[in-house]
C-alpha cells in the first residue's frame, strides 16, 4: 500500500464508526460539515436514509451519552477517483457484527462521507 494510503487509512479510522466519534462535532453545523450535500446511507437492514434523516437521528441520539466503544476492525482501502476514497471494516456490536463501508471525499474544508452502507454478517 503506498504511504500516501497508509496516511489516509490512519486518519479516517479515528472517524468511524462514522457519527459516533463526538471528538469531531454534535450540532447540526457540524454534522453538515462533515457530510457531503449529496451523503446517503443503507442501513444494515437494507433500508436507505437520507442527509436529512440521519442528521435529525443523530441530533437526538447526542442529546444522551455514548452507551458504547465498539471495535472497529479489519480496515481497507482504496482510491477510486482524485480525492475520492472508499473505507471498509468489520463493527463488532454486542448483538450483531456487521461490513461496513464509507466513501470519503477530500475537499478544502476537510473530510466529508458520501455514502455508508452497513452489511449484517450472518
Amino acid at each position: 500500500m503506498p504511504i500516501e494510503h497508509e496516511n489516509i487509512l490512519k486518519e479516517l479510522r479515528r472517524r468511524e464508526p462514522i457519527f459516533h466519534r463526538r471528538e469531531f462535532g454534535t450540532s447540526r453545523d457540524d454534522l453538515l460539515l462533515m457530510t457531503d450535500e449529496g451523503f446517503w446511507e443503507i442501513g444494515a437492514r437494507g433500508k436507505i436514509y437520507t442527509r436529512e434523516f440521519v442528521i435529525a437521528n443523530m441530533l437526538e441520539r447526542y442529546k444522551q451519552p455514548e452507551p458504547h466503544d465498539w471495535l472497529c476492525d479489519d480496515f481497507s482501502i482504496s482510491e477510486l477517483a482524485e480525492n475520492l476514497y472508499q473505507i471498509n471494516y468489520i463493527l463488532k456490536e454486542p448483538d450483531r457484527t456487521t461490513r461496513r463501508t464509507t466513501l470519503w471525499r477530500r475537499s478544502d474544508g476537510g473530510w466529508k462521507i458520501v455514502f455508508h452502507q452497513g452489511t449484517v454478517i450472518a
